[in-house]
């Protein structure tokens, strides 16, 4: 571009621009199955999340498998609208099923998610990579 061309403006409209932090709770085959992990309160995590999402702001949805079983339960946790402008992109949590782990979800949704706020170091030890098809969608 010449210093005479301004540069191109981005206008973000409707929910785009207003978009909370989502996290994304894997409800498939094996995340949140009691069968395959009984010692986990499935339902109290989801319950936890959803009210923490009311709480502090952020959304909560689930949806069928995800694609990494053997790391179950896998939550998503996908930057706000500010976030992804910061550079923020979706981080997948794997191996969530303790307590622990649930809160520090919350603490980091809460305060605003990717890019714009750092993880719980404990936390950064359980992202796991999305699956291949995952990246391969995102690029579209």
């Amino acid at each position: 571009m010449s210093a005479a061309t301004p540069a191109p403006r981005t206008f973000l409209i409707g929910a785009a621009r207003e978009r909370p932090c989502t996290l994304v709770v894997c409800r498939g085959c094996c995340c949140g199955d009691p069968r395959k992990h009984p010692g986990t309160d499935h339902a109290w995590q989801l319950e936890r999340l959803r009210s923490g999402a009311a709480e502090h702001g952020f959304a909560v949805r689930t949806t069928d498998c995800l694609g990494p079983c053997d790391q179950a339960n896998v939550i998503v946790v996908q930057p706000s609208a500010a976030g992804r402008r910061a550079g923020g992109r979706p981080t997948w949590v794997g191996f969530a099923m303790d307590d622990d782990c649930t809160e520090e979800v919350l603490e980091w949704a809460a305060a605003g998610g990717p890019g714009l706020a750092e993880p719980p170091v404990t936390l950064e030890l359980q992202f796991i990579a999305p699956p291949r098809d995952a990246r391969v969608r995102s690029r579209r």
